[in-house]
This record gives C-alpha cells, structure tokens and sequence, in this order.
C-alpha cells in the first residue's frame, strides 16, 4: 500500500526553542521515543477502527497493522499494513475495484449466505469445497429472459429417493430441495468498493493530538536519564 509521509519539523521548532544545553543533547533519545509512541497510538487507533470499516474484519486483516520504531540514528517511525493485507485493502484507501482472490480473474459474488465463514467472507477453500461436491457444478447458464449468468450451480436433489436407498454416508446437508437449478456463486467482474479506510487522515490527526503530549514525556524521561549518568 501506498505510503503517507507525516513531517513534524515545524512541531519540533516550536517544542525545542527554548531547551537547555542538556536537554538538546537528550534530543535525538526524546524524538525516537516520541515518534515511536505516536506511532503505536496510531497503530491502535487503525486497528479500533477496522471493526467500523468492515464488517467483521478478520483478526488476519486487523493484525496485519504494523509498527517500525525510531532510534536515535534514525528518527523516523512507520505505521504500515503488512504485503498481504494491503494488497487487498489498498482499494480502500487510495478507490478502485475489490482485489479478486488469489490469481482470480474473476469476482465471486455468493448468493448463499450460508457459504460465508464467520467473518462473512467466501474462504478461499470454499470454492474447492463446493467443485467437489457431485450436486455441484462450474459453468453458464442462459436465463428465459436470455441472460447468461456464469458461476457455481447446484443441481436439485429428490430427497425421497435418497432417503429410500439406505446407502450409507449419504449426507443431506446443503442439498438443494427445489425442483431447479439453484446459483450458489455468481461470477462477475470485480465492484468497486464501497467503504473508505481513511487510514492516512486517521494518522494525521493522531499525530495532531498527542505529539506535543507524547514529546514532553519523552523529554522527562530522556532528562531522569541524564541525570543518572
């Protein structure tokens, strides 16, 4: 995912005018430790905010938010989303269509709700699970209307007949009891998305608000420091 660079010179020119020969030695310590304070509230802050982004994000999606901590020798601080996670939500911060799954081409849009996992997504070893089935099958239908509708079919099932054969390991879940075709998934072109991450303006304001703050503890802290020495 694209990167959002936060400055915070002119935050620091306003905090360090009038500080002692002593606490300008300290200075290096105290912003490595204020930038990489912020940057775990920040980090907080994106997490806590998944869960109103996304409906039911999975703990993969929410821990996939990560830190890189300043030093000394190299004051800066990253909040960032891990390869994987960004790929997929990348599109909710910079706009454009859902990433398919895996090496997809094609977006799967499920029609039995029943299908999702307790996330509410379609896992990607569910579409496996289904093309194994013998009920089940992958192709296109053309519709009375004339639509051609592509995606994963199931075919109906007489329950009865089933019932009286008596074969064993005969199972009747997820059958289809209709007396047609029913779309399980349907297969389309990627949607764009809907919900906006504000991942980068989330960062901005946290820096905002709890800089000053995070930097004159910092600053006690390198000082107690100093002291001991």
């Amino acid at each position: 995912m694209a990167s959002f660079a936060i400055s915070v010179s002119a935050d620091l020119q306003k905090l360090t005018k009038s500080l002692s020969q002593l606490e300008k030695q300290q200075l290096p310590f105290a912003i490595a430790q204020t930038l990489t304070a912020v940057a775990k509230i920040a980090q907080a802050e994106e997490k806590a905010a998944m869960p109103e982004v996304f409906d039911r994000p999975t703990p993969f999606t929410i821990n996939s938010v990560a830190v890189k901590g300043a030093r000394k020798t190299d004051l800066e601080a990253r909040v960032f989303v891990k390869d994987i996670a960004a790929a997929y939500l990348a599109p909710f911060e910079f706009g454009g269509n859902h990433k398919l799954i895996g090496q997809g081409k094609t977006w799967l849009n499920p029609k039995d709700k029943a299908l999702l996992n307790q996330y509410g997504n379609f896992s990607k070893n569910a579409l496996q699970r289904l093309e194994s089935r013998p009920d089940v099958f992958v192709g296109t239908i053309k519709t009375k209307s004339g639509e051609s509708i592509g995606g994963v079919w199931q075919r109906p099932t007489n329950v009865k007949a089933i019932k009286r054969s008596g074969k064993r390991g005969v199972a009747l879940r997820g059958i289809n009891k209709t007396d047609h075709l029913k779309l399980l998934v349907r297969f389309g072109d990627a949607q764009p998305v809907k919900q906006h991450l504000e991942f980068g303006e989330r960062a901005f304001e946290v820096v905002d608000e709890h800089f000053a703050s995070e930097f004159d503890k910092s600053m006690a802290r390198a000082m107690a420091t100093a002291k001991l020495r």
